[in-house]
């Protein structure tokens, strides 16, 4: 059966029956009366239950992550929720962390976010489309700031603000490339202060990275009240608790803290909770949902956003150094079609063998491999297989990562669900049961933040030089001498490159990484890195997957892949 004649993910999405989310939480040994429900097939746990896990022990994490995506696609999510059916198929008792889906990308490039084929999670309509809210509590959230400190400047500002130095912007969850830089407040004195002002999309919020990033309620209130959000004519800083916006903030938020839990088409629980992009954010699950799986769950599965270069970075480099997480094994999922894009070859001739295509393309594969072995995790190469792919293509890539000492496995969970895993997942435990992680971070806490943007360049994407002007070097300089200098970096570039240029495919070697912006993420505690032209709010590309969305005669969603 070829791919073109496969039902698409909607329609499989569609014809599967959900067991009671109840019974799915059973699974894992939660009790009906520690969820709220959201219909029959979704729910949310409730914190006090999570709070009463923490003296068990930990299960496996095992994290999937990707090479540099392409067009032809590499289906991490997808992978993600394979290897967990394939792990609880072969009994092993496991559960899968992932992100939630941007109403951004889903009505822009990619048109849904859940997995493909018979490795989905579902309701998958609604995964996609609105979910449990959380999203929304965060985009209120995050403008309930904005319009705090707004108001905050109109009657009496105490703080001394100085409006030309608010760094606070607006967030949307949709690419809209018309808002990233607007003017506010126009009209007269009624309507407060003229000031220029912008919007980003909602998973680069930090109201998002702090979400994902908080342990529990009381660390979330921490870390919003530490938000950044301007600077008096002194430069002295001032945060959002300056403007008591902390409190109300975290109402908003009380019940989106809760993990949401589903289910796969083959009945496996699977948290999804929180949503930044790896591109522009740091690209993980909330760590809330990763603690708690941990102890639920003999093995968790989770994925990062991107390529290694970016959400396997900042899972290593952020999540796991805040969060005191502790990797056992990473899954880096390839396929043939984007190996042949690394290797040259143009989209609509993907379907035709070209071994020597795969061969140039495994040069980006080994960047990645080699990159991940730099955190000491041990790590195999899923091929997520194609129906177009020649037995001697896979041979190629199998032959091609023993050269690399890393062993490659065919996997084929987009047409066989768990089914097609069984192999990676015995692997998978062979790699981790009986074995000490041996992970560590890329660099350590203090180390300068201008060493370590350099060494997220040269090591992670091949850089030869890092450049800046002065503003920015001296923007660096300010916030490591105000104390702040031991915060991880977020580097924010082009996913489709180790570079920051996305035309560069395979493994550019020696190029030059420009800065061109710095935020300090005062509240989530890194540094956000703004390199080339990569933005903080996306636009629509000409042909939005927006224009193929519809509901028919029945009332039913189309188009949503």
């Amino acid at each position: 059966m070829t791919q073109n004649s496969y039902p698409s993910d909607i329609e499989i999405a569609r014809a599967a029956t959900a067991k009671p989310i109840e019974e799915i939480a059973g699974k894992l040994d939660i009790p009906a009366s520690a969820l709220i429900r959201y219909g029959d097939d979704k729910a949310k746990v409730k914190l006090d239950y999570i709070n009463g896990l923490k003296g068990k022990p930990d299960g496996k994490l095992i994290l999937v992550t990707a090479i540099t995506p392409t067009p032809a696609g590499e289906g991490k999510t997808t992978t993600t929720v394979g290897l967990g059916d394939g792990l609880n198929k072969i009994g092993k008792k496991t559960m899968i962390c992932i992100r939630e889906p941007s109403l951004g990308p889903c009505f822009g490039m990619k048109g849904g976010a859940a997995g493909g084929g018979q490795a989905q999670v579902i309701p998958m309509e609604d995964i996609n489309l609105h979910f449990t809210g959380d999203f929304h509590a965060i985009s209120a959230a995050n403008n309930l700031l904005a319009a705090l400190i707004d108001n905050h400047v109109y009657w009496d500002n105490k703080s001394e603000l100085d409006t030309r130095r608010i760094t606070w912007r607006r967030v949307m969850d949709m690419n809209d490339r018309s808002l990233r830089q607007i003017t506010t407040s126009q009209g007269g004195v009624a309507n407060g202060y003229p000031r220029e002002g912008g919007f980003d999309i909602t998973p680069a919020s930090e109201v998002m990275a702090c979400f994902c990033l908080a342990t529990d309620m009381k660390d979330l209130r921490r870390r919003l009240a530490k938000i950044l959000i301007g600077f008096t004519r002194t430069r002295k800083p001032v945060y959002a608790c300056d403007v008591l916006a902390d409190g109300p903030m975290v109402a908003l938020l009380k019940d989106a803290i809760m993990p949401n839990i589903v289910q796969t088409l083959e009945h496996n629980p699977a948290f999804i909770h929180g949503g930044p992009f790896a591109n522009i954010a740091h690209g993980c699950n909330t760590v809330i949902a990763t603690k708690a799986a941990l102890k639920m769950a003999d093995y968790v599965v989770t994925e990062a956003g991107f390529g290694a270069d970016l959400g396997a970075e900042k899972f290593f480099n952020i999540k796991c150094r805040k969060a005191g997480l502790t990797p056992d094994a990473v899954v880096l999922v390839a396929t043939i079609r984007a190996l042949k894009m690394h290797g040259g070859v143009k989209k609509q001739d993907l379907a035709d063998e070209n071994i020597a295509a795969v061969k140039k393309g495994l040069n980006n594969l080994k960047r990645h491999v080699e990159n991940i072995a730099k955190f000491g995790v041990k790590e195999v190469v899923a091929i997520n297989r194609f129906p177009t792919d020649t037995d001697a293509e896979i041979k190629c890539v199998v032959d091609g990562c023993a050269e690399m000492d890393v062993k490659a496995i065919e996997a084929t969970h987009w047409a066989d669900g768990g089914d097609g895993t069984l192999a990676l997942a015995r692997h998978v435990t062979h790699m981790v049961d009986g074995q000490t992680s041996g992970f560590h971070t890329l660099y350590n806490d203090d180390l300068s933040l201008w060493t370590k943007i350099q060494i997220i360049a040269e090591e992670i994407y091949g850089a030869g030089e890092v450049v800046a002007d002065q503003k920015i070097r001296d923007q660096i300089r300010q916030f490591q001498e105000q104390g702040v200098g031991h915060y991880p970096i977020c580097m924010a570039k082009t996913q489709y490159s180790f570079s920051t240029d996305p035309n560069l495919k395979g493994i550019p070697k020696n190029h030059v990484v420009p800065i061109r912006e710095v935020r300090l993420s005062n509240g989530a505690e890194f540094l956000l890195v703004v390199c080339g032209d990569i933005m903080t709010m996306p636009g629509l590309p000409r042909t939005p997957a927006a224009n193929s969305i519809e509901l028919d005669g029945e009332g039913l969603i189309q188009g949503l892949f």
